[in-house]
């Protein structure tokens, strides 16, 4: 069994928020008489809340570890299906449930995260033989506000200051670890190795967006740096009100965001894009007025990286741009008509799309 300080050692060596939740379980796990872990998170979608298991942990052994944008969001629990783990969100406090009788087994559930950010909403999910010591709960709650500190420290790393987005280079180990799958199908190892993960075959539907401001420099020039950062701040807005809560969301710099999603079909992305596009034009921005986006988007392939994404996303950008702007085009698409050489060599699934 490793030793408390061992796993604080292993908690605070991390540079990936996604594995943290695993290593917490793995640190509650072998330090106290738990039968299970599970952590659950609030995800949305289109303004409905549902609870998605982003991990689970036997101390018999298996378990797993979910990557939020390949669930079908549909099949998850709404926040009051799960009514224990709704009181615990409710009441930010813990919760106990002993489901077969006061001294039998239980299920104890925590509050995983600060108040601090809206998105960032979850329980931390104990299953136990009998009622935890008040030490075993002090324990808890040290490997918990670690676990926050650490959290909060990547989540800060990762974040662009002005608009609160990820910044570009979050996309980097997003792109390796979400995009591509190990060898042997199973959750990311806790040290993984990019140049091996390059070598992986990407899974279907995965798909990278770009979008940019129209005419942005003419917004400065005329306006200001002050509006020039009002529009940012409001764009971003619109983008995550837009787009789900476990798409992954970026601004890169100046004008220029993007997005990171996983979905089965493409006429679903250029829909997510072309709801973005239209949010954006009917929005009043105080100062600044009507402000519009052009927006460009690509299927990953087998040998994508970030880079060559984007490049392929820039692209269908700057057509839209030149077609007058406003606009929301697959690079893809924009292929299969003639423009950009030949036809990429795709996935099983994405060339069924």
């Amino acid at each position: 069994m490793s030793t408390f300080i061992e796993h604080i050692v292993k908690l605070t060596n991390h540079r990936d928020r996604d594995l943290l939740e695993l290593t917490l379980s793995k640190a509650l796990i072998d330090l106290l008489p738990l039968e299970r872990i599970v952590i659950a998170r609030v995800v949305r979608e289109e303004g409905i809340s549902r609870w998605l298991e982003v991990a689970r942990l036997d101390a018999k052994g298996g378990g797993r570890v979910i990557d939020p944008q390949r669930v079908d969001f549909q099949t998850l629990v709404t926040l009051e299906e799960a009514s224990d783990r709704f009181k615990c969100l409710q009441t930010r406090d813990v919760v106990e449930v002993a489901w077969a009788g006061p001294e039998g087994p239980r299920i104890t559930l925590l509050p995983l995260f600060s108040d601090s950010r809206l998105e960032d909403s979850g329980v931390l999910e104990l299953h136990s033989e009998a009622a935890l010591s008040p030490d075993s709960m002090a324990l808890v709650d040290a490997l918990r506000q670690i676990y926050r500190n650490m959290y909060s420290l990547l989540e800060y790393s990762e974040r662009d200051p002005l608009t609160g987005l990820l910044n570009r280079k979050s996309l980097n180990d997003a792109f390796y670890s979400a995009v591509l799958e190990d060898l042997d199908g199973t959750a990311p190892a806790m040290n993984t190795d990019k140049d091996q993960e390059r070598r992986h075959r990407v899974p279907a539907n995965y798909w990278i967006g770009s979008a940019s401001i129209d005419n942005f420099d003419l917004i400065g020039d005329k306006h200001g740096a002050a509006a020039v950062e009002d529009v940012l701040q409001r764009v971003a807005r619109i983008m995550s009100s837009t787009f789900r809560t476990y798409d992954r969301l970026y601004h890169f710099e100046a004008e220029s965001f993007g997005v990171l999603l996983h979905c089965p079909d493409e006429a679903l992305v250029l829909s997510a894009f072309e709801r973005f596009r239209a949010n954006v034009e009917k929005t009043r921005f105080p100062v600044v007025g009507r402000v519009t986006v052009s927006c460009g988007f690509t299927t990953v392939r087998v040998d994508d990286s970030p880079d060559s994404a984007l490049d392929n996303t820039a692209k269908a950008v700057d057509f839209s741009r030149r077609s007058g702007g406003n606009k929301a085009c697959s690079h893809l698409g924009l292929v299969r008509r003639g423009f950009f050489g030949p036809v990429p060599v795709l996935t099983e699934a994405a060339e069924s799309v």
